[in-house]
């Protein structure tokens, strides 16, 4: 059985304690914090679940892109790993919406760092720190791109570089200094904020993180996002035959612990993701609401595009442009869409 299958999670399942309480969300630029226009990380599994080391080398095409994700000797950087990169994008959101001088250079005190993602602050909790540092800088990524017929194709890793600044007497790491590549920096300014909900960090199997993070993608503000068993199997990632996952996914439904969303299994082998009350509605942030439909409308306009990166990339022109008032967005969006399709 494969390693991310997720194992007794019914009526006996729990969520992780919450090690460090606060009333605070997490709000962070986390769903689209990936190279534009080269990959999304809620379309594409780039982060492995399993739980042993995977090096295995993971290759897969869209829209006409092949991708090709290559582990260290350590393994492919992990679900979990991917927590440093939530907590540092979240800091570059918090100085941006604060008119602080940015950089893609940070220096982090690892103990607020493994607070913020409820991680344990035990000396093992720093040992898996600098395990999945090292996971992350190991972890490369490369593509082919095609700009007026001429194909290129380039790679990058998830950071670029860390080190330990400080250590404590003991050993222990107390600050640490991180370069993100300068497409996740890029990629961070020009994305709209996301909330992601503190419990994600609580969620202790690597398929429930997954599927949470694809739910906050494509249900989003919507109140429902219905995609077939194969396709989830296949945006999760995971390397579990489909009759596994799709067993997983039942206990999943049962268990019912993401944050956010509930799962509902229909007719047809299908899953149905709900959005709970509890999701933080765009206007309650003062950001222009679109209507579901005028998404789907943008499809139409500029076929082949990722359309919430398109509605990822409006919303960082409105930000910039002093964030005027919409009285009209779904026509506002419309039209700038046509704009970027070249049919303006």
């Amino acid at each position: 059985m494969a390693a991310d299958t997720i194992r007794g999670a019914g009526t006996g399942a729990a969520l992780l304690p919450d090690r460090h309480p606060t009333a605070d969300f997490f709000v962070c630029d986390v769903f689209d914090a990936v190279p534009k226009d080269d990959l999304a990380s809620m379309e594409h599994p780039i982060f492995s679940l399993a739980t042993r080391p995977d090096r295995r080398v993971l290759s897969y095409a869209h829209n006409g892109t092949e991708v090709q994700i290559t582990p260290s000797v350590k393994g492919r950087a992990t679900i979990h790993d991917k927590d440093i990169l939530i907590y540092c994008i979240s800091q570059l959101m918090a100085a941006l919406n604060a008119g602080r001088d940015l950089s893609r250079h940070l220096t982090l005190k690892a103990h607020d760092l493994l607070v913020a993602t409820n991680r344990d602050t035990s000396g093992d909790g720093y040992a898996r720190l600098r395990d999945s540092f090292e996971r992350l800088s190991g972890t490369r990524i490369t593509t082919n791109l095609s700009t007026g017929g001429t194909e290129t194709t380039r790679g990058f890793g998830l950071i670029e570089s860390w080190e330990i600044v400080r250590k404590s007497r003991g050993g222990r790491m107390v600050s640490v200094s991180v370069t993100l590549s300068e497409w996740l920096y890029r990629a961070v300014l020009s994305k709209s904020v996301l909330t992601l909900n503190r419990d994600y960090f609580r969620l202790r199997k690597p398929l429930e993180r997954r599927v949470y993070e694809l739910a906050r993608k494509h249900c989003g503000r919507q109140a429902r996002w219905q995609v077939s068993m194969q396709v989830l199997h296949k945006k999760s990632g995971s390397a579990a035959p489909l009759r596994v996952f799709r067993a997983a996914i039942r206990r999943m439904v049962a268990a019912d612990l993401l944050p956010d969303y509930q799962l509902e299994e229909v007719s047809g082998d299908r899953i149905v993701v709900h959005r709970k009350d509890s999701v933080i509605e765009p206007r309650a942030l003062g950001m222009p609401v679109l209507d579901p439909d005028t998404l789907e409308t943008a499809r139409t306009l500029y076929p082949g595009a990722d359309v919430y990166a398109l509605e990822a990339d409006w919303r960082a022109v409105w930000h910039a442009s002093g964030r005027p008032h919409l009285s009209r967005a779904d026509k506002a969006f419309l039209g700038w869409v046509r704009v970027q399709a070249g049919k303006g």
